[in-house]
């Protein structure tokens, strides 16, 4: 598919580079992500093991169906349904205050900069769920899986990253963040429309009570997290009972906290919160629902089962094949219909890998899994199995590609970090100001300078040495 070609001068810059306090505040939330997805990968690594060992295994079920809570509440859960319930309403929560910067502050406030993640996102959830409906159509499999691979792990997808070593210039990070963030949007929406059960009118009232008076608060500023954490704990115990799906209680109140910054602020309420429970988000909540969810039997029985079973094949195709097409597909359709080019940076092949490696959907497709086919368990672990191997797959399929480009993304990765004036701007953000120019020509003759003062030095060094040697004894 032949890249769109440009027509003129006005053509808007696809993946260009970022502001510098963007790629700043990218830096930041990446460095947390990363080594949160490397827990999360410790976490599915262990818990595959944990599962898999003869011995281990039933420990394995004791644990995961260990009940603890106030049945009273109606709040007497098993570890399990504890973490996917209760410690990934902290990930959502998280994803929330993202969407709203990302809304108030970020590429997604400015309707044409926000075009290219949202077209790239919707593709990248539409194509995996055709192909997944269409794998099933054709071998008589059920259609309730349909949005297991429309999920993507930003988390695991940069401890792949991370493990690499692969040095991706910030306009793709930037691009894979902000495309994670819209996949959650959506993932989230499909949760509260999709799987829903019996709601409990009260329980539901009474959560958008709290989530009214949450907002109060908020608004009178009001401070203190002794006031916050129990009211957030209540909110979220009534929208568990109310049959609406729990994580949607972390969500909301995630997208009401301020992401503005107002005079004298370094950094808005949002970001100061995202701040501290990011890393309680990923260093915690998401490994322990990774540690309780990802123990699934991949005996040679099971993994053959993956590719002949139409369900389970489907997520792997659609998140394998279906991720990759839709994202390069819809990022191609963006840059054709809405008159931009290419970073000359970069190239489609980059797009591509970027396209794969969102083909990586742990977390959110495990627990679109786990709510499928809740009455069916065995079918629930198949499609675990699936969610692993397909995110294995397409890990794999990223890595070669960016592999292939290593030696270019090192290079832009270089520009953008270099700072030889040393004021803690990276050079390439200063290039076009004269007063630049004019302090580096500056360091440059004084760097030039020292080099011939130890030349100098070096040389007498040396003709001293020799007159002393030709000396008599």
């Amino acid at each position: 598919m032949a890249a769109p070609r440009p027509t003129d001068h006005t053509r808007r810059k696809l993946l260009g580079r970022l502001s510098l306090p963007e790629n700043r505040f990218i830096a930041d939330a990446l460095r947390t992500e990363t080594v949160g997805g490397v827990l999360l990968l410790v976490a599915a690594i262990a818990a595959l093991v944990w599962a898999n060992i003869p011995a281990l295994a039933e420990s394995y079920d004791t644990v995961s169906d260990l009940h603890i809570g106030p049945s009273a509440l109606g709040l007497d859960l098993s570890l399990q349904h504890w973490a996917a319930d209760g410690l990934l309403a902290v990930f959502f929560f998280v994803a929330g205050i993202e969407l709203k910067r990302e809304l108030v502050a970020g590429d997604l406030r400015d309707p044409k900069a926000a075009a290219l993640p949202v077209i790239a996102a919707l593709c990248g959830m539409a194509v995996p769920a055709l192909v997944y409906a269409l794998v099933n159509t054709l071998g008589g499999g059920s259609l309730d899986g349909w949005a297991v691979p429309t999920a993507t792990d930003i988390a695991f997808a940069l401890a792949v990253l991370a493990v690499i070593g692969t040095s991706l210039p910030s306009a793709l990070r930037a691009f894979l963040l902000t495309l994670a963030v819209v996949d959650d949007l959506f993932a989230i929406l499909i949760i509260a429309v999709f799987f829903t059960s019996e709601i409990n009118f009260p329980a539901l009232g009474g959560a958008l009570v709290g989530l009214v008076l949450f907002w109060f608060l908020l608004r009178r500023e009001v401070r203190g997290w002794y006031i916050y954490v129990p009211l957030a704990l209540v909110i979220w115990g009534l929208m568990y009972n109310s049959g609406v799906h729990a994580t949607i209680a972390g969500v909301a109140m995630g997208l009401m906290l301020r992401c503005t910054r107002r005079e004298g602020e370094h950094v808005s309420p949002g970001e100061h919160i995202e701040h501290l429970v990011r890393p309680v988000s990923a260093g915690l909540a998401v490994p322990l629902f990774a540690l309780f969810s990802a123990g699934v039997s991949l005996s040679d029985e099971a993994i053959a089962q993956v590719f002949t079973r139409p369900e389970t094949l489907g997520v792997v195709l659609g998140l394998v094949v279906g991720k990759a097409v839709g994202i390069f597909g819809g990022t191609w359709l963006a840059a054709r219909f809405t008159r931009a080019e290419l970073n000359e940076d970069l190239a489609w092949p980059d797009v591509l890998a970027v396209a794969s490696l969102a083909g990586i959907g742990f977390t959110v497709s495990l627990l679109i899994g786990e709510l499928a086919f809740a009455g069916d368990e065995v079918l629930t672990d198949e499609i675990k199995a699936a969610v692993l191997l397909g995110s294995v797959i397409a890990a794999l399929i990223a890595c070669v590609l960016l592999k292939l480009r290593d030696r270019r993304y090192r290079a832009l990765s270089e520009a953008e970090e270099r700072d030889d004036d040393l004021d803690g701007i990276p050079d390439i953000y200063e290039e076009g100001n004269p007063e630049f120019h004019l302090r580096m020509a500056r360091i440059y003759e004084d760097r030039a300078a020292e080099h011939r003062r130890k030349a100098a030095a070096a040389l007498q060094t040396a003709a001293g040495s020799t007159t002393e040697a030709d000396r008599p004894a």
